[in-house]
């Protein structure tokens, strides 16, 4: 099984404007069936917990920053509630592409006003609704920010 992965996306600025491209992410080599774009109505906004058997997922913030946590799942009928979380903090200004693989749930906070992320899968909307399970947002504890 594949293990979650931020790849890199790139940005060039001159006199024009900004460009964020990743080049290097080939879309059909991926297979990539379909994308969709999240925004949520206010920050610290949580959508937990949601995963996949099979499908795999792409998310790059458009806007904002968000933080996502993933964790591989043992059980997907009575999954852990100790299992190991891995935590990513994804922002536009430091563009990144988050591949989550199947086999993993993930929730998303949003951290900042007018947060915008794209969400790319391997699976069309029907194959999708078909591997789909949901958990408690609490479930592997709460989203609390720790102010450092």
């Amino acid at each position: 099984m594949a293990s979650p992965q931020l790849l890199n996306v790139d940005t060039s600025i001159d006199d024009r404007g900004e460009l964020v491209y990743a080049n290097k992410f080939n879309f059909l080599s991926k297979k990539i069936k379909r994308f969709y774009i999240i925004q949520n109505h206010q920050i610290n906004f949580v959508r937990a917990w949601h995963g996949h058997k099979k499908e795999n997922k792409y998310i790059q913030p458009i806007n904002g920053s968000i933080k996502v946590v993933l964790v591989k799942i043992d059980n997907w009928i009575k999954p852990g509630k100790k299992l190991n979380l891995k935590k990513f903090v994804i922002s536009s200004k430091k563009p990144g592409l988050l591949h989550i693989p199947g086999g993993y749930a993930h929730g998303i906070q949003t951290l900042s006003a007018d947060t915008k992320y794209i969400v790319y899968s391997n699976f069309d909307l029907k194959q999708s609704l078909k591997d789909d399970y949901r958990f408690p947002s609490n479930y592997w504890g709460n989203w609390n920010i720790k102010f450092r």
